[in-house]
């Protein structure tokens, strides 16, 4: 099943609209803004700028009448990726340090706290080897997240302007 989401120049599903089934690496090539979107089936993650650039939110089925206030964001939709779905295993090694040094984990399963289950207090390389991931960047899958598909991810801090990561979780039947 493929995704469908639309979205809305003006807050509350008003002005103008786009409709997409798949990415969109610049939504000004369709729309001047936009600051409100319907999910009506699978997974998005949304960036506030061009080229799935910049704070990422996911979104899956459901509307999101007033992108700013639900993000606490100054800025408003610029980007948008498709998060296909995935059936089978879930497979990542998250490492302490970059280049995937130090100490090194395979995760099946979704972690709250990789302080807590590994005692690992930096995640700064990851390395996705089956399955689509979001990592946040506090505990309890908390605070600003990155969407992580199938690759190696070598150096967050040069990704995410030093942004760490202390949990994760599949995105399993989110969607």
């Amino acid at each position: 099943m493929h995704g469908k989401i639309i979205f809305y120049e003006d807050k509350n599903f008003q002005g103008r609209s786009y409709e997409s089934s798949s990415d969109c690496p610049d939504m000004t090539s369709y729309l001047s803004k936009c600051h409100s979107c319907r999910v009506e089936s699978g997974c998005f993650m949304a960036y506030d700028r061009s080229n799935y650039m910049g704070n990422q939110y996911f979104m899956k089925r459901g509307e999101y009448s007033d992108y700013q206030r639900m993000n606490g964001f100054s800025d408003c939709i610029r980007s948008c990726r498709m998060i296909p779905m995935h059936r089978g295993a879930y497979r990542a090694r998250i490492y302490e340090k970059e280049n995937f040094g130090g100490q090194m984990h395979e995760m099946m399963d979704d972690c709250d706290n990789f302080q807590d289950r590994y005692r690992m207090s930096d995640c700064m390389s990851c390395n996705v080897m089956d399955g689509h991931w979001l990592m946040y960047e506090q505990p309890q899958y908390r605070g600003r997240m990155m969407y992580m598909r199938p690759g190696e991810y070598r150096n967050f801090k040069d990704m995410m302007g030093g942004q760490k990561f202390m949990s994760m979780r599949r995105i399993t039947d989110m969607c």
